[in-house]
């Protein structure tokens, strides 16, 4: 593939709650927002409310609840860092952030990779929205960055969409309903695929992990693409997108021991970006030399925030779509 880079454009078992549980009213605009909202009530499909659109809330305060479990992290030791351009520096990390445009017209696909060198793996970190553990909690991902002042962040897997899925971030397990293919991130710095059917969050966490994310599907594996991605279905259910065709696409690779690589692509957008299908995907992530590869939530989810600034612009419409957590490195 011909891919030339230019220098990135500013345009372009479940724990106990912390605090009281509590409910409300989703934000997250589904069937056509408010008009979808009274179609489903005056048809007599609350349970869709209940189901996708209705906030609950397991854990109140997950910083508390992560405190609480005493979970120790390199990311408090930092001295900080400094921003140049599309660079980021630390005694702890450094993040370069490239843009690349391939093909013209309306084959023209732009992504953006962040290139992520990590002292110690526990700086890759995850917020929740709002700070609480449930479903159907949202926020966009630039303001769950602020709130942790990060430096650089991306979506996570929307792990708040579904009941199900093993949930450990940060250290600390939080869901343990094991149902389809995960991404392990270990204190070791390393990253593997795994069968969430075939372990618990209690176990993974015993073994060293830091944070799973629940999407999918794999995309690399030893260094190739994982056979068969282009028939894969990830929760095709209610309001839900097809992950196949070109779309707008968040993944996550791991090119050797904390270096990582996370890569957005924009797409739905004629003429600025196509999107990107998913063997496609998995391909940039092997010619830069990923050994492992995972798939995240995309299409209008997929938002990478830098300094502060949205990095690319999710459906060409320069608009944020909340989401349920990020992963970031803090500032």
């Amino acid at each position: 593939m011909n891919e030339p880079t230019s220098t990135l454009a500013p345009d372009r078992t479940p724990p106990p709650s912390v605090g009281p549980p509590r409910r409300r009213v989703g934000r997250r605009a589904l069937l056509g927002g408010g008009a979808g909202l009274a179609a489903l009530a005056a048809t007599g499909t609350g349970w869709a409310l209940e189901r996708y659109v209705v906030d609950h809330v397991e854990v109140a305060s997950a910083s508390a609840y992560e405190a609480s479990q005493g979970v120790a992290s390199a990311a408090t030791a930092s001295t900080g860092g400094t921003v140049s351009g599309t660079t980021y520096t630390s005694d702890l990390a450094t993040i370069d952030i490239s843009r690349t445009v391939v093909g013209s017209g309306d084959d023209q696909l732009v992504y953006f990779t962040a290139d992520l060198r990590l002292e110690d793996a526990t700086v890759l970190r995850s917020a929740f929205a709002n700070d609480e553990f449930g479903q159907n909690i949202i926020e966009v991902p630039s303001a769950i960055a602020s709130a942790v002042d990060a430096v650089w962040a991306v979506n996570g897997d929307y792990y708040g969409f579904r009941d199900n899925g093993i949930v450990v971030r940060n250290g600390v397990a939080y869901r343990d309903e094991g149902a389809r293919q995960g991404l392990a991130w270990y204190r070791d710095g390393s990253m593997r695929l795994y069968d969430e059917t075939a372990t618990t969050a209690k176990a993974l966490v015993d073994d060293g992990v830091w944070q799973t994310l629940s999407f999918g599907p794999g995309l690399v594996d030893g260094g190739a693409v994982v056979d068969g991605i282009d028939s894969v279905e990830v929760d095709t259910n209610f309001g839900n997108h097809s992950v196949q065709g070109n779309q707008p696409r968040t993944g996550i690779g791991l090119v050797e021991a904390n270096h990582v690589l996370v890569i957005v692509a924009d797409g739905r957008s004629t003429g600025y970006s196509r999107g990107i299908g998913m063997s496609e995907f998995a391909q940039v992530f092997v010619d830069r030399g990923a050994q492992v590869a995972y798939n995240l939530d995309g299409g209008g989810s997929s938002a990478m925030v830098f300094d502060g600034d949205l990095v690319n612009d999710p459906l060409g419409k320069g608009q944020e779509r909340g989401t349920s957590d990020i992963l970031y490195i803090g500032a």
